[in-house]
């Protein structure tokens, strides 16, 4: 393979697969003639062995940090991915992530490989990352990155680094952001699958709608009855689904009494839950 044949996607899968930095990959590739293999041999003769030979283990364990920009209207969620709790909690691992972070904001990143390839500390965050990997001995990885814009936005770090939560809205005054703090904290908890009925996925609705019907279908009670009434009973199902499963139709976790959508409403009745983002580890 030549050099001009070496494209971002075999670039980025020697990446993923040895953790070492894209310009490294690429001239790993370029020297190997695109042997994927010799490319990995190439970065461990490069001093990159220990990412290369940990690139099949699992990283589960990590670091979930969310922020806002200082006007409130782009959050980022970055997830920093290791292999065990020990490292997780270690104060030098979350100081490591939240630095990711800062140059994620600062440079106001769209994308894991623009975050990979800028710089920290006189290194691509890539290169700052497979250092990581071999002072501690441990697969480690930017495992996801999130970023939303709003009129407003919100965010929220859950139990000890291990969620994080972006919540976009239609306003930016200090109420609603505050507000919009509280309706992370309902997201953290209650994982809703959707702002609202009308922006459930539809291939959510179709796999739901196939679920209850099934089971409409195995009740004795309901042997012999017309397709009609279990599709009329299935739509009730689903708007039982819709009102537990949807955020501004669920309960209100501070006071049932409300919906999420009647509190927003009840800080400014023209505010609205555009988007939101909920990453856990695991």
């Amino acid at each position: 393979m030549s050099t001009a044949t070496i494209t971002a996607a075999d670039i980025n899968k020697l990446r993923q697969t040895t953790g070492a930095g894209m310009m490294d990959c690429r001239k790993a590739l370029v020297e190997s003639d695109g042997d994927f293999e010799k490319a990995i041999d190439y970065l461990r003769k490069k001093g990159q062995k220990v990412a290369a030979l940990r690139s099949d283990r699992e990283a589960k364990e990590g670091v979930i940090i969310a922020t806002t920009t200082a006007d409130n209207k782009t959050g980022f969620i970055v997830t920093v991915a290791c292999e065990t709790d020990f490292v997780a909690k270690n104060a030098d691992f979350v100081s490591f992530a939240q630095s990711i972070m800062a140059i994620a904001v600062k440079n106001n990143l769209s994308t894991v490989e623009e975050l990979l390839a800028a710089q920290l500390d006189g290194a691509s965050v890539a290169d700052k990352i497979n250092d990581q990997v071999a002072r501690i001995g441990e697969k480690i990885q930017l495992a996801r990155f999130e970023r939303i814009e709003a009129a407003g936005v919100a965010a929220y770090i859950h139990g000890a680094y291990r969620m994080g939560v972006l919540v976009g809205l239609s306003a930016n005054t200090p109420a609603v952001l505050d507000a919009g703090r509280d309706i992370a904290m309902q997201i953290a908890a209650m994982n809703p699958v959707a702002v609202d009925p009308d922006s459930v996925p539809a291939e959510t609705v179709a796999r739901e709608k196939a679920i209850v019907t099934e089971q409409i279908k195995n009740d004795p009670k309901m042997a012999g009855k017309p397709d009609e009434m279990i599709d009329k009973i299935a739509v009730g199902k689903l708007n039982a689904f819709f009102k537990e499963n949807t955020l501004t139709a669920q309960a209100y976790v501070k006071d049932a009494s409300k919906t999420v959508g009647e509190y927003l409403k009840s800080v400014d009745a023209s505010a609205k839950v555009t988007q939101f983002k909920r990453v856990q580890l695991g």
